[in-house]
């Protein structure tokens, strides 16, 4: 089967930030089936059609003149069931140690957590194409040495690529970008009484039938893996 994955990050700067705005950096990817691609981007464009959505949308677009279009989106995402799936890490800044085990490199760390996002996903005999939201990196090669180190650990699967894609040209980013929103929103309670945003995520989680927040390994539509770094049981 082929699989295609679409990445976006909330607080990437957070490793390396002297006045850190927020506790969580949080990554997230959006899996489906590639058949299904054209669908999907087919049935997101006629939601922004219908609402009359220009231009790229995103989680920090999310307003009261704009919430019956991201409702609705939230709306046809559940109902896509399994086969559109949702999977993000929340990493607790105060947790890392960049010097003991990043080499002092916040990019590299940064790196470390997309590989722990993705690999435990990537199943035998299934071939993947990863597409992360564009962001400029002080090395070149990060997302290759990303892709060479999910081949190695994922023998038995095909991982055909590991590249950046400008979110305004992909409205699969653009939808894991509001999906990463509301996860990162609610780990680091950004959300004020009575906003379009807090009522998105009220909306959601009513759909999903449950709170947005740490899952098991084998939840399928909306996983949250927050990472511990403190050892323990």
């Amino acid at each position: 089967m082929k699989i295609e994955v679409y990445c976006d990050e909330a607080y990437p700067d957070l490793l390396s930030s002297q006045k850190p705005l927020a506790q969580y950096l949080v990554i997230g990817s959006l899996w489906l089936r590639s058949e299904k691609r054209s669908i999907y981007k087919e049935s997101i464009h006629e939601l922004r059609d219908r609402f009359h959505m220009g231009g790229e949308f995103k989680w920090t677009k999310a307003s009261k003149s704009k919430l019956d279009f991201y409702k609705a989106l939230m709306d046809w995402f559940c109902n896509q069931g399994d086969e559109l799936r949702f999977r993000c890490i929340a990493v607790d800044h105060n947790q890392v140690n960049l010097i003991r085990f990043h080499e002092n490199d916040q990019e590299l760390g940064f790196y470390k957590f997309y590989y722990q996002l993705l690999h435990k996903w990537i199943h035998d005999l299934n071939a993947y194409s990863v597409y992360c939201d564009y962001k400029k990196n002080r090395r070149r090669d990060r997302l290759h040495v990303l892709e060479t180190c999910i081949r190695r650990s994922n023998l038995s699967a095909n991982v055909l690529r590991v590249q950046s894609v400008r979110s305004k040209e992909s409205v699969l980013i653009q939808l894991a970008d509001v999906l990463v929103g509301l996860a990162a929103s609610t780990f680091n309670r950004r959300l004020t009484q009575g906003s379009a945003k807090q009522e998105l995520v009220l909306h959601t989680e009513r759909q999903l039938c449950r709170k947005i927040g740490p899952t098991a390994l084998c939840e399928k539509k909306f996983n949250v893996f927050k990472i511990n770094l403190q050892g323990g049981w």
